[in-house]
């Protein structure tokens, strides 16, 4: 993860050391979960290799998948004295795990670092809005597509107007899970963006956007 996904951005290079003292890295294997719903909220975490899914825990003891989390992703920052949601890596994943009372003698130290750490935790409640917004009033394409344009956020800079590459490697089940839709709709909204050649279904992990812009319409409701 580099430094303009970081909290790093923040501090002077000569500083980073200081940094590190507050943080430990750490390493989870695929499926293993590192974040607890309901678990006292003592730290938050960066995400700075891989993939992470996370999920809340129904009534019934099943788990609804809420989002997806990669490079540069912040997790439990907003966090007050419990974490809303729990959360396992994808494939194996790599952290940075900060202790929230830490955190608190670096902002002294560090203004900017505070005003960084604030927007990210905004970030982290509108995502949760946004995707009340995505169950509660897209339909199942523009949901599909609002899926595919999420995962666009992650890369460096992507050009609307050119073709995007896009690594996968939630099952198709957890994709389902998290729009809110069965599996059966979603490979038969893919295969619909195949067919209109917006999408070029390379493997079940690998799609190719062929059109963007008109994705990104969808998505919006405006098509």
């Amino acid at each position: 993860m580099g430094r303009r996904l970081s909290i790093c951005n923040s501090i002077d290079d000569c500083d980073l050391a200081i940094l590190a003292n507050e943080s430990s890295r750490m390493t989870v294997a695929d499926g293993r979960s590192f974040i607890e719903e309901g678990e006292p909220a003592n730290d938050f975490f960066v995400v700075t290799g891989g993939r992470v899914k996370l999920f809340t825990l129904l009534p019934d003891g099943r788990r609804q998948i809420t989002g997806f989390a990669e490079g540069g992703d912040f997790l439990g920052l907003a966090a007050s004295t419990s974490y809303a949601f729990g959360a396992e890596a994808l494939g194996g994943a790599t952290l940075c795990r900060f202790p929230h009372a830490g955190m608190q003698r670096l902002t002294e130290r560090f203004p900017s670092l505070e005003h960084r750490l604030r927007e990210e935790a905004s970030r982290e409640l509108a995502l949760m809005q946004a995707r009340m917004t995505l169950l509660g009033r897209k339909t199942a394409r523009e949901r599909v597509a609002t899926f595919l344009i999420e995962r666009c956020s992650h890369l460096d800079r992507p050009d609307p107007s050119h073709t995007i590459e896009l690594d996968l490697p939630m099952p198709r089940t957890d994709i389902a899970d998290y729009l809110g839709l069965t599996i059966e709709t979603v490979s038969r909204i893919l295969s619909a963006f195949k067919k209109e050649k917006l999408i070029n279904i390379r493997s079940i992990t690998h799609i190719k956007l062929l059109d963007p812009e008109r994705i990104s319409m969808i998505a919006e409701g405006m098509e």
